[in-house]
This record gives C-alpha cells, sequence and structure tokens, in this order.
C-alpha cells in the first residue's frame, strides 16, 4: 500500500470511492432525494476537483498501484473553530476505505499520515465529525484519543444527523 497526495488526475476514482463508500455506510439512511443532493454537492467530480486545488485541503491516497483503496482529507482552518478553544485546530474529514476493505488497516494507516502531518503543520488539534450512532467509528477515534466536545448536525439534503464532534488535542 502507498500513501501518497491526491493530484487532478485522481479527481474521478475519489469521487467514485467518496459516493461508493458513503453509500455502503449511510444510504438507507436517507430519502433518495436527499442522498442525490448530497452527492452532488459533495462527491461530484466538479466538488472533488475543487477541494484537490483548494490549498485549505490536503487529501492523503492509498493505493496498490491498481485502484484507490482509501482517503482522508485534512482542512485548515478547521471547519468546527469556533466549538473549541485550540488556537491552531485542523479537522479531519472523510476518513474512507474501499467497502471491501474495511477493517484491514486502511484506516490505520491514513489515520496515522493525519495525526503526523497535523503535529508536523504546527496545528494543536484535530477535530472530526461522527455521526452518533456510528459507534464502531467512535471507538476507531476513542483509540486515538478523541474525545466529544459537541453535539453537531451535518445534512443530507434536507435530512439533519445528530454528529459528535471530537477532538484531539497534542
Amino acid at each position: 500500500m502507498i500513501l501518497r497526495p491526491a493530484t487532478p488526475e485522481d479527481t474521478a476514482a475519489l469521487a467514485t470511492l467518496g459516493r461508493e463508500s458513503f453509500c455502503a455506510a449511510f444510504e438507507h439512511l436517507y430519502r433518495p432525494e436527499d442522498l442525490a443532493t448530497f452527492l452532488a454537492e459533495t462527491y461530484s467530480d466538479e466538488a472533488v476537483a475543487e477541494e484537490i486545488a483548494d490549498d485549505r485541503c490536503i487529501h492523503r491516497l492509498a493505493d496498490d498501484g491498481a485502484r484507490l483503496l482509501g482517503f482522508v482529507k485534512l482542512r485548515a482552518p478547521s471547519w468546527y473553530v469556533e466549538f473549541s478553544d485550540a488556537p491552531n485546530p485542523i479537522a479531519l474529514g472523510q476518513l474512507y476505505t474501499q467497502p471491501d476493505l474495511t477493517g484491514r488497516g486502511i484506516g490505520t494507516a491514513l489515520t496515522d499520515w493525519a495525526m503526523a502531518e497535523a503535529r508536523t503543520r504546527g496545528h494543536d488539534a484535530v477535530q472530526l465529525s461522527v455521526w452518533s450512532e456510528n459507534y464502531r467509528a467512535q471507538a476507531f477515534y476513542h483509540r486515538y484519543g478523541f474525545a466529544k466536545i459537541a453535539d453537531i448536525s451535518f445534512w443530507v439534503g434536507e435530512h439533519r444527523d445528530d454528529e459528535f464532534l471530537f477532538e484531539k488535542r497534542f
């Protein structure tokens, strides 16, 4: 497995993996029209290309030379800066793997990279949101020392999810 930065050539594969991974985990929760709106806003080729080009977003991809295995995104400034007194937090978002590869260490490798990258860039905290009923993800982040700091909302179309905002301080 190789960890590498995203390039514009990765746009289509990154958008596809984002859609497939999100749908595999959460599609059953939403009305089709809400899901379609969210996927178009978040995982269209255009939206992903804009994020790859945005200096505030840092994508790290995991691949095996044949296909994209997973990815993680960091964003500075954090989307959640107002929920914390940390002076310089960064957000971790969209830690996704191929649905058939969950639990094989890809997420761990990407998270290890993200934690090291946050420290290297001088951030004092990493923030992320997790669905309130995604107990597996919550347990994963607890192992890294993340703790809940707030209740927040996450919108998929017109559907509001209850989410927990987690933070890990350095």
